[in-house]
């Protein structure tokens, strides 16, 4: 392990100290303050608009990366005391009609003929926001990170406007300041904007950015030169009320019909510029869409996303340490079976270098479980380094409040008093983004030596054109503990390299092709090998944007604890037990420019115990655009075992239809059959914005017992919120 840490300094301070110059410094856009006020209709009618400078002679970045875009567009921008304008003409390079899914906001990007702005306000490489629109006037809005990651359950107050022509579509938008972060006095900010075509199936932009990687990359900016420095966005206060009322039964002997009846309050206030405040008092997240199911054939829990919005602005200073399954911090765990009673969130930028990010939360007991009242606070520190690098520190602890497991009666589960990690991370990312990669350690504490330990992990990645490869190891100890965080397993070293090559032939119908080998290992910490997957792939991305993979596997598991191979049963292969077998399969998508959309994949090959699995998905949709979309996803799980377990088979089937009235009125409605959890969700929600991030929503959840077919238990949740800025 100390050699690959000194192969990754070695890496760290070559690439950082090589390559320190923006890119595409030369490309460069003037603002001027507008001339005339500037109404947000589509339609480039004012003055302002005659007089600014044009950003034009997009570079396509697909399906080649050499030379200018055959599909025209044009970009002029402007601003007042208040708001941020954005004016685009995106011409057709071919006749025939846009391409889109619905209206439905942070629509898929592959999916919809559209246009996005990044924009990189402290002009440091790494983080930033992003707005867009698809050509029936969809509305994009994401918060930018670590170079160009993009979260886009990020929400808050702008307009915009699109019209259709015979030859363009004219996107117009307004950003108040008010709703980005910005250094005060600075007068370069890094931009680049993005334009998909699904007609010409190319994708554009306007400072040239290499095609492995995507449009967003804030490495490959170029830079919007302000004629005077942006104006202060001034006091800048939100308060964000909401009222809900809401009935709720079970069918279980021993509940009844509930209603509820609530109140809650979200403010942000801006300290700076770019330091934001966040508080909320009795938050109520009931409008938040259910998560999509799958089927659970994992020894380990499964991670879902966080989706509710208080935690997601400037998220990444607290979740994105560690790795996908190594998290220090993971916010789902907060008020996962206790009320939330208020919070507070301050993150942003101190200035260019320095980030900060602090939290504190408060949960109320959890009745029935016997979960005392509990406190979390995180608080994360990030310097940028180099070009585009950055360290960081993070602490988190969790805190039980008056509470002494050893009063806790045997029968009752215990909890912790408490448990604190603290971690130190380097992110390495190198100017042009070929080099990426991450060392991070952690420690835990707590009440006994069961939950102190330490883990540590590293990882080092190279992505050119062709040419990608990446070296990852972790080692997690026995008594490692993050309560608030995501660590699936403990006790074990991991390796994990990959390796693979891309093709981009002068075809006319495929883009690019290639192989790519990956091989993840556990080992004991008396470094016995315990898991070994190893998988080769085959992909063809076709020029149509459809895609095709084909995959074979090698899997070896040691047990190091039972387990029941169909998650379902209840009987278990014993601990220790040794499993191997080889699996193949394929996946397809289709174009998606077509309003008939479908994609398929399948598997067959060996299982645990000498048995076989064969799974089966399936995925296809169509759209009456702009205005619906119908879409149904299944999977189908064939498991074939000795006894005890015989033949078992899954099915989990999600029909989902989304109605898109306008771009501000959503009805969506979500089913889900999971036959290995033995349930029918249903959920549907109505959302009306009647202004800028300010909403009507109408939930009803239902979840039923497929056989005999009977009502488990429904929700109905009407929820008022209003964004008012005093």
């Amino acid at each position: 392990m100390r050699f690959f840490g000194l192969t990754f300094l070695f890496f760290t301070v070559v690439i950082t100290q090589g390559l320190a110059q923006k890119i595409n410094a030369s490309y460069r856009l003037g603002i001027q303050k507008a001339s005339s006020p500037i109404a947000v209709d589509g339609i480039m009618e004012e003055k302002t608009w005659q007089g600014a400078e044009v950003a034009s002679n997009f570079f396509m970045i697909t399906p080649m990366d050499t030379s200018l875009s055959k599909v025209k567009t044009e970009v002029r921008m402007s601003y007042d005391e208040e708001q941020l304008y954005l004016f685009v003409i995106n011409y057709h390079a071919s006749e025939g009609p846009y391409m889109v899914e619905s209206l439905r906001r942070d629509f898929d990007f592959g999916k919809n003929d559209n246009f996005l702005l990044f924009m990189d306000p402290f002009d440091d490489l790494t983080n930033g926001f992003s707005f867009g629109a698809n050509a029936a006037g969809a509305q994009w809005d994401g918060q930018m990170s670590n170079g160009g990651g993009m979260d886009l359950s990020w929400d808050n107050k702008w307009v915009s406007k699109v019209k259709n022509y015979e030859d363009r579509w004219v996107f117009e938008a307004a950003i108040p300041f008010k709703s980005i972060r910005y250094k005060k006095g600075i007068t370069e900010w890094g931009i680049n904007f993005s334009r998909l075509d699904l007609k010409t199936t190319e994708k554009s932009g306007w400072a040239p950015v290499p095609r492995q990687f995507p449009s967003s990359s804030l490495a490959y900016t170029g830079t919007l030169v302000w004629d005077q420095p942006p104006p202060d966005a001034g006091a800048n206060i939100s308060l964000i009320p909401y009222s809900l009322g809401g009935i709720s039964t079970s069918n279980s002997p021993s509940s009844k019909k509930s209603n509820r009846g609530e109140v809650g309050l979200d403010a942000k206030v801006s300290l700076t510029s770019s330091l934001n405040l966040d508080l909320t008092v009795n938050p109520d997240f009931s409008q938040v869409e259910v998560d999509r199911q799958v089927t659970n054939l994992d020894r380990f829990e499964l991670f879902f996303p966080e989706r509710r919005q208080f935690f997601l602005e400037n998220g990444d200073l607290f979740g994105s340490y560690g790795y996908s399954t190594l998290r220090p911090f993971f916010s789902r765990r907060i008020g996962l079976n206790a009320p939330i009673q208020f919070g507070a969130k301050l993150s942003g930028k101190l200035n260019k270098d320095w980030r900060i990010g602090a939290l504190n939360m408060q949960t109320g007991a959890g009745e029935e479980t016997g979960l005392p009242a509990q406190n979390f606070s995180v608080m994360s520190l990030q310097r940028q380094v180099g070009a585009r690098s950055s360290i960081g520190a993070l602490v988190v602890n969790k805190e039980s409040l008056n509470y002494d497991p050893s009063l806790v009666p045997e029968n009752q589960t215990r909890y912790t008093e408490f448990n604190r990690n603290l971690g130190f991370e380097y992110n390495l990312a190198s100017a042009n983004n070929l080099w990426t990669g991450k060392a991070m350690i952690l420690q835990s504490f707590g009440p006994e030596t069961v939950g102190r330990g330490i883990a540590h992990a590293a990882n080092l990645k190279y992505a050119s054109g062709n040419l990608t490869w990446n070296w990852q190891h972790e080692y997690v100890s026995e008594n490692f503990t993050a309560e608030v965080g995501f660590v699936p397993r403990t006790a074990f070293y991991k390796i994990s390299p990959s390796i693979g090559y891309r093709w981009f032939p002068k075809s006319a119908r495929i883009l690019s092709h290639g192989p790519e080998l990956n091989s993840i290992r556990y080992f004991s910490l008396k470094g016995n090998l315990t898991d070994n997957t190893t998988y080769a792939t085959y992909s063809v991305k076709f020029r149509s944007q459809s895609s095709l993979l084909v995959w074979g596997s090698y899997d070896f598991v040691q047990l190091q604890r039972s387990f029941d191979p169909t998650n379902f049963s209840g009987q278990t292969l014993a601990e220790g037990t040794e499993h191997q077998w080889s699996a193949l399969g394929l996946e397809y998508s289709s174009k998606p420019q077509s309003v008939f959309t479908y994609a398929f994949g399948g598997q067959v090959g060996g299982y645990y115990a000498d048995g076989k699995r064969h799974k089966l998905t399936a995925d296809l949709g169509y759209r009456f655009q702009p205005y619906v979309s119908l879409a149904l996803s299944s999977n189908y799980n064939s498991i074939d075992l000795p006894a005890p377990w015989g033949k078992t088979q899954f099915w989990l089937i999600g029909p989902r239809v989304d109605v898109t009235l306008t771009n501000t009125l959503f009805l969506t409605t979500f089913m889900q059959y999971n036959e290995q959890i033995n349930n029918i969700n249903l959920n549907t929600r109505f959302q009306w914005r009647f202004k800028p991030a300010s909403d009507l929503f109408l939930v009803y959840t239902d979840n039923y017992l497929p056989a005999p077919f009977s009502m488990k238990n429904r929700s109905l949740v009407l929820k008022f919120t209003y964004w008012w800025n005093p």
